[in-house]
């Protein structure tokens, strides 16, 4: 009769793991969670960044990645948390600066993104972005002149950076300065022909200007040009998403009544029939 085999117990192994390769994986995950961010898959992007911050806890670019989706998703505390973690990592990293300033900026704390925005710049002071993120928190302090300062530096850095002139035209328009604002919208489009934001203003501002002085041809070149805009980009024309883009109360009344014209509302209707799509014939 055979004997009854006896099975042998497992003994247990421990795991062992390459630390470097972990790291590696991180940042790997890191950089197709940045990827998915350009595109705006945000909530694809979310799980990578936190997987990232897990297998790679020692770097700040990781954190800091995290911390700028939690900013995107509007998750303020928890951004200021991962920012700081980042922060305590690398202090001398003007980008979690920056990022901190743009937390502040969207809580409307402009005085505490001016001086997030502020330090940052000591370390990286040429920054274009960093200089118009300064600028947009010294306008909405009302210190006009500050954010013009800014936004010329900006713009001395960066030959290109139009988003800098698209908002000294806003200023200049405010103060009621209609030509300075329409020049700087000029340029603005010269730059980037695709920049929806500084067509429709100068659309606005030339028609504004025409339908004042009786000028046809400024309101028939006002009318062209927001037609245009507004192929570009259709989000223009809510008065609410221009507000967050810094319109000030002058140029949103006048845009608010530029846009109810009939040219613009048919161009406005065609715009949102062509996206809308047709429903194919049954067979």
């Amino acid at each position: 009769m055979p004997r009854a085999a006896h099975a042998q117990a497992l003994i247990p192994h421990t795991l062992q793991l390459d630390a470097a390769k972990l790291e590696k994986q991180g940042l790997s995950l890191a950089q197709e969670a940045a990827q998915l961010a350009q595109f705006q898959q945000v909530e694809l992007a979310m799980p990578r960044a936190r997987l990232a911050t897990q297998l790679a806890p020692k770097n700040d670019k990781v954190w800091l990645l995290l911390g700028g989706l939690q900013l995107q998703t509007k998750e303020f505390d928890s951004a200021i948390a991962t920012l700081k973690k980042a922060q305590s990592l690398n202090p001398k990293n003007p980008d979690i600066l920056f990022a901190l300033g743009s937390v502040s900026f969207q809580q409307k704390n402009y005085q505490a993104a001016v001086d997030n925005y502020q330090a940052g710049l000591k370390l990286k002071p040429n920054d274009p972005e960093g200089l118009f993120d300064l600028g947009n928190a010294y306008y909405l302090l009302g210190r006009l002149p500050d954010a013009i300062t800014q936004y010329n530096k900006a713009v001395s850095q960066d030959k290109k950076f139009w988003p800098a002139i698209n908002n000294i035209g806003l200023i200049n328009y405010e103060q009621g300065d209609t030509q300075a604002a329409i020049k700087q919208w000029q340029s603005a489009v010269t730059l980037d022909k695709q920049a929806a934001e500084p067509l429709l203003a100068l659309a606005v501002a030339l028609y504004t200007k025409g339908d004042a002085s009786g000028e046809l041809r400024l309101r028939q070149q006002g009318l062209t040009l927001g037609e245009a805009a507004l192929r570009i980009d259709q989000r223009y024309a809510n008065l609410d998403f221009l507000k967050e883009n810094l319109w000030g109360q002058r140029l949103l009344s006048d845009t608010k009544k530029f846009l109810e014209l009939p040219r613009i509302q048919a161009a406005l209707q065609q715009r949102e029939n062509s996206s809308t799509p047709r429903l194919q014939p049954t067979q």
